[in-house]
Parts: structure tokens; sequence; C-alpha cells
């Protein structure tokens, strides 16, 4: 498994977060603050564009940080991602994510193939 898949299975190497971070882009910063806040409501500014991946030391946008449900089950939980868990697949938090990403879905299969000995005991949510 790559080492840039976050706990949720998506490919943070594809995120623009971390794009415009580990090039330096501040036009994709302001894009990508401009679409995230009117996504979430919320007051998203091109400074909080940062992101070295939610498995990753290092920058992580403040959602990913604070707010993210699922990284903190998953850091509650001890696992590395949710392909750790053994009710990942019916698991109603990491569900919003998976169920519109197949990829995401793979990814966490995937991870819990080749790691068979992490498993935490998660469960729907935190």
């Amino acid at each position: 498994m790559r080492e840039r898949i976050a706990y949720c299975g998506l490919d943070c190497e594809r995120c623009d977060a971390y794009l415009a971070t580990v090039n330096d882009d501040q036009a994709l910063r302001e894009k990508t603050a401009k679409l995230w806040a009117e996504l979430n409501d919320a007051p998203i500014l091109p400074e909080h564009i940062n992101c070295d991946g939610c498995r990753a030391d290092g920058r992580k946008t403040v959602y990913c940080d604070s707010l993210c449900e699922i990284r903190q089950c998953a850091l509650k939980k001890e696992v590395t991602t949710c392909g750790g868990c053994p009710e990942f697949e019916t698991c109603r938090t990491v569900g919003m994510v998976i169920v519109d990403n197949p990829a995401a879905l793979e990814n966490l299969r995937e991870f819990k193939q080749e790691n068979p000995a992490d498993r935490g005991e998660c469960s729907d949510g935190l």
C-alpha cells in the first residue's frame, strides 16, 4: 500500500491540498480554498491549504487535523487505516467516503489483505 493513502482510503497524492503543498502552488491553494469554503460553508483561506497527508507527520489542513471524524476514530482505535478495522465495510463514518469512491474502498481492502495483524476495535464512529 502506498504511504499517502488516507485513513479513509483516499489517495492523498491526488488531493489538491497535498498537491498545492508539495508543489508550493499558490494558485491551486487559492482555487482549493475557494471551492472548499463554498462546499463547507466555512471561512477557508488559502493559507489553510497546507497538507503533507493525513497519516504523515507534518502539516495538515484544519479539517484533516482536527475535524475529520474518520481520522479521529482511526487514531483512537490505533489502526493504520480504516482497512485495519474489522467493521470498515459496514461503518457509517467511513462509508460516507467509500460509497462514492470505489478506489478508496479498494485501497482499504488492499490494506486489509497486506496487513492482517493491524486490527483495531473500531465501532461505528467515535
